[in-house]
């Protein structure tokens, strides 16, 4: 084996992997370049109820570019019929059912998104109706009858929810018996989860060794924590970064966060070699590394990682031209307006914020700001939700850090 791809293996085996269920046989699939002369069949679940992804799923993404990029095949298996009956996997409430259209309308988006950091070509995507659909009452009850509710209670969130005195329904236990099925009608050499699913991918493993297939091996990736720094990365926490976010976004965003979260990030999300990142963590400790031009690289590196390296260098300038200069950003949407509008509506319509609502906390939280003719600086905190917007152009509107829109005076 040739040197540089050892130095691959043993990246994708460590960096940013929080545990290899049997990590000599993986190793030893990966040396001799699959199974049985082909390709690892490398298994991701998509869940089509949250479609837009965010950089903690980056990191599961570009560990299975890794495992492409030496040659093996991303499945990818959407959860369309778990969804199309309401899945509570991993929750401590159940999910409501989707119909099939927003399955499909979902999924779609999704791979829109995972297409930007998964090599199409390698991809095979599968549906999990090509095999439940034909699935039986007969089927249903074989498949329950693999593991016991003591077993299931071993799952850290059951164990949770039974010790405190929540509701488990039964069917709820199906479902990692229906996710480790999944494994088995691909017949995955290797599945990908985050360290919440580790529970779920070992009944994989186990439901395909009763049938007389290999066991699939198991990478998990460490979770990273949200802008605030403390919680995973979640859109209902509102601490996330979107795959999708405009390079300056996520350079900005990334630039906020934490000091003491910036090496996870380094490690899940860059491929600065980690002798590299062993001495920035040693210059930080001592002191002789200021954390800011840390940040910096670290987001310069993740914006070019998920972007361009052109990208990235665009976004740290008009970082330092907003921040450290005080200047506002260069590039900044029209909105056209036509007559006074409510800064509730406003930003709601801008896409400044998701909802009316959001909209309304984000005014009341002091995020809200006007900048007359374009002048830098906050000229102008805006505390009251009812404060109507005239139609002068050149108002800039900014909420929160990032995000601003330029209003071009219109015709009603």
């Amino acid at each position: 084996m040739e040197g540089m791809e050892q130095v691959a293996i043993d990246f994708l085996l460590t960096r940013g992997v929080a545990q290899v269920e049997k990590e000599t046989d993986l190793r030893r699939l990966l040396e001799a370049g699959g199974r049985n002369g082909r390709p690892l069949r490398v298994k991701l679940g998509l869940d089509p109820r949250n479609p837009d992804l965010t950089l903690g799923h980056g990191v599961v993404l570009r560990k299975l570019r890794q495992f492409q990029q030496l040659g093996h095949t991303a499945v990818v298996i959407v959860g369309d019929w778990t969804a199309r009956l309401g899945d509570p996997s991993g929750r401590s409430d159940a999910r409501e059912a989707l119909s099939a259209e927003q399955v499909k309308a979902n999924a779609a988006h999704y791979l829109e998104q995972f297409y930007q950091v998964v090599d199409r070509e390698q991809t095979e995507v599968r549906w999990q109706s090509e095999w439940f659909d034909r699935f039986t009452l007969a089927d249903a009850i074989r498949l329950a009858g693999q593991k016991t509710v003591a077993q299931m209670l071993d799952r850290d969130d059951f164990s949770k929810r039974y010790q405190s005195g929540a509701e488990i329904y039964i069917s709820e236990f199906l479902y990692p018996l229906l996710q480790g099925y999944d494994s088995v009608a691909v017949e995955a050499d290797v599945e990908l989860g985050g360290t919440d699913q580790t529970f779920n991918l070992l009944v994989g493993r186990e439901l395909q060794g009763r049938v007389g297939q290999p066991p699939q091996q198991i990478l998990t990736c460490h979770l990273i924590v949200g802008l605030d720094g403390v919680q995973k990365m979640g859109k209902s926490l509102g601490n996330y970064i979107a795959l999708t976010a405009p390079a300056n976004d996520i350079y900005g965003k990334l630039m906020s966060l934490p000091d003491q979260a910036m090496m996870t990030y380094f490690e899940t999300l860059t491929s600065v070699p980690t002798a590299e990142l062993q001495e920035i963590q040693h210059r930080l400790a001592e002191g002789t590394l200021n954390p800011r031009d840390a940040k910096m690289r670290m987001a310069r590196e993740i914006v070019a990682e998920f972007r361009s390296a052109e990208a990235a260098r665009e976004a740290e300038e008009a970082f330092v031209r907003q921040f450290q200069r005080h200047q506002l950003p260069e590039q900044i949407p029209d909105y056209p307006l036509s007559e006074p509008v409510n800064i509730v509506t406003l930003i709601a319509d801008a896409k400044l914020a998701s909802s009316r609502s959001r909209a309304r906390d984000l005014i009341q939280q002091g995020g809200v700001y006007l900048h007359p003719k374009g002048e830098a600086g906050p000229s102008e905190r805006i505390t009251d939700p009812g404060r109507i917007v005239e139609p002068e152009d050149g108002l800039i509107v900014q909420v929160g850090k990032f995000q601003f829109v330029r209003i071009r005076a219109s015709q009603p």
